[in-house]
């Protein structure tokens, strides 16, 4: 739910700041009727006055600013009293930092002023705006209506007459009939609610009725502002993600350094819940930025939390990015920062260059990257993603040409001088001694070709798929796996595109459009990973757009399939199937070519005119 932090008196701990005070400079004279005089009914007359001395720096005589804003329970008799003569004079309060208003209250000793007006700022005094204007004519002294005769008005003549002369009170709240608000939280109710200052501003001194001009014999000494109490109700600002609030730090932009005996205080720190952060809960927590950070709804009671980041503990922090939000349908904004543990990505979700994931380690483990070990001198630098050194997903090597091996630590069957140009191929028909280049006779004994596209590989199909594929995927011009592919080892004799009845007279069980994406020699057949990227036609065998296999018929002795497959290419494929087997076949027989837009359209009109 929303919090809301307690209400107290904002005006506990800090001292006002005023234009004048009595005997700032000198001992001052001044004169005053006792207050159970004043208490009585004015047609008795005000009693008999009392004159004593004011010196703001004797404890004893002293009627400081500070005197405001004491405990009156403890010193009910304390006043603050300005300067003799004034008109014009100020109260202000500055807070350290944003707090919420809720009431104010201020108890007079002399007469209330004729005219005032009570101001906020929520920009640190550099702007003020008013909250009430008082003057016991409203119409005359600012050209506004008195709110006793039109509700809501922003002046009202209630608190400025001269009587009671003593103990009369100025009271202002915020939320009255006039300023209904539902959501305490909401920008109207910041706007009226929220400030960093406020001030008094007491424009027009009046003189107690029972004050008779021919009876005081110097009428100077009665003309001064005296205020025994300050109370200023509010709370800390806490955006509705806090119930206790705490001092700021010292070194803080308006440390508060209040007595250490002071009870009661509001501090202005807020003690966040919601996963928030801030003074006032204003921002998320620092791995809490997946979604926009909102305030406590006061109407409906939402805690609107902050979300935490998916980063796979890899990181301590994240931010939270609009672009990535509206791309996800608003669902997850977050990315984190300065992925750790040799991640990368928005959630640290994948390896950084160099490094290739562990399977049997947790995501969230922090030894999930581990470093590749490739060969240096058989292994390739110019990879179709430079700064990959291994497959990010399964630690294989990009070796150089007739090097295999995950590591790329050996030659390719067939090839022969590991060193720092590769390995060259065989002068022979088949094997060769990979250390001298000699051939080998007879293969009674040899085991069968390996495809010549590198290294075995897993099979995607046994890949682990916990992650989603977005986790993995990867960018247009990235390919998937594949060693380096060499041309001059296998020479096919391959089947053109004829004519229509050439084509239809084949009988295609199934013609489509798929990138190779590695090859493996499974020791009785040969079978191709491809990824289906469009089908033309099918047959009995169904055919989804996804990873799958084909599976060649034709070898060579030079441990080639035929037709030429090169992992990391699209094809046009149109070959034969076994529906008791469910596998796509491919033999000298199927059409095979590099995919070109024209040839799909091409053959996609002689599939849909051409055979019937």
């Amino acid at each position: 739910r929303s919090c809301n932090p307690p209400v107290g008196n904002l005006a506990t701990g800090r001292t006002p700041v005023t234009l004048t005070t009595c005997g700032q400079n000198s001992t001052e004279l001044y004169c005053f009727y006792p207050d159970q005089d004043l208490l009585h009914q004015v047609s008795q007359g005000c009693g008999q006055p009392r004159c004593t001395k004011c010196n703001a720096n004797q404890p004893d005589n002293s009627h400081l600013p500070a005197d405001m804003t004491d405990d009156f329970f403890a010193n009910p008799i304390s006043w603050w009293q300005s300067a003799q003569g004034v008109h014009r004079e100020e109260i202000r309060l500055d807070f350290e930092t944003e707090f919420y208003l809720t009431h104010v209250i201020a108890v007079f000793k002399s007469p209330r002023p004729a005219a005032m007006v009570l101001e906020r700022s929520q920009d640190y005094g550099q702007t003020w705006r008013p909250y009430k204007y008082f003057s016991i004519n409203c119409t005359a002294t600012f050209g506004l209506q008195d709110d006793l005769i039109e509700e809501g008005s922003m002046c009202t003549s209630r608190y400025s007459d001269a009587v009671p002369c003593t103990r009369g009170e100025v009271i202002y709240r915020a939320l009255s009939p006039a300023n209904k608000i539902e959501d305490p939280y909401s920008p109207e109710a910041q706007d009226l609610l929220k400030l960093t200052n406020l001030r008094f501003l007491l424009l027009k001194r009046q003189e107690c009725p029972c004050h008779g001009s021919g009876l005081v014999e110097k009428p100077q000494r009665f003309a001064h502002y005296a205020i025994y109490d300050l109370i200023i109700r509010g709370s800390c600002f806490c955006n509705g993600h806090a119930e206790e609030s705490t001092r700021l730090t010292p070194g803080s932009v308006g440390f508060l350094r209040e007595p250490s005996s002071c009870v009661g205080v509001v501090h202005g720190k807020c003690v966040c819940r919601h996963n928030t952060a801030g003074d006032h809960c204003e921002k998320c927590a620092p791995l809490y930025n997946d979604q926009p950070w909102k305030p406590g709804d006061g109407k409906t009671g939402a805690p609107n939390e902050c979300r935490k980041c998916r980063c796979h503990n890899h990181a301590d922090s994240c931010h939270f990015d609009l672009s990535v939000w509206l791309a996800s349908g608003k669902r997850s904004g977050g990315v984190c920062d300065n992925c750790k543990h040799n991640t990368e990505g928005h959630r640290c979700q994948r390896c950084k260059p160099g490094y290739y994931r562990d399977r049997g380690k947790p995501m969230s483990s922090t030894e999930v990257c581990k470093p590749c070990s490739c060969q240096p001198v058989g292994s390739a630098n110019a990879t179709f993603s430079r700064s990959w050194r291994c497959h990010p997903r399964t630690g294989f090597c990009y070796c150089k040409p007739g090097v295999a091996g995950p590591n790329c630590d050996r030659c390719l069957m067939g090839y022969w001088g590991f060193g720092e140009n590769g390995c060259r191929p065989c002068d022979c028909a088949g094997d060769c001694d990979q250390h001298t280049g000699n051939c080998f006779h007879g293969y009674d004994n040899e085991p069968f070709f390996n495809i010549p596209f590198g290294g075995r590989i897993p099979d995607l199909e046994q890949m682990p798929t916990n992650e989603s594929e977005e986790e993995w995927k990867w960018n247009d011009h990235e390919q998937g796996f594949s060693a380096l592919r060499h041309p001059e080892k296998c020479v096919c004799k391959e089947k053109v595109l004829g004519s229509v009845t050439d084509f239809c007279q084949m009988k295609y069980a199934y013609v489509i459009k798929a990138r190779i994406l590695s090859a493996h020699d499974k020791g009785t057949h040969a079978e191709v990973v491809v990824k289906v990227k469009k089908v033309l036609k099918s047959g009995k065998v169904k055919i989804a757009r996804s990873n799958r296999s084909i599976y060649p018929e034709s070898w060579t002795n030079r441990g080639c399939t035929c037709p030429i497959l090169n992992p990391g290419t699209d094809y046009l494929i149109a070959g034969q199937e076994d529906s008791r087997t469910s596998k796509l076949l491919v033999n000298m027989n199927s059409l095979v070519k590099p995919w070109k837009a024209h040839l799909g359209k091409q053959v996609s009109d002689i599939l849909r005119t051409g055979c019937k």
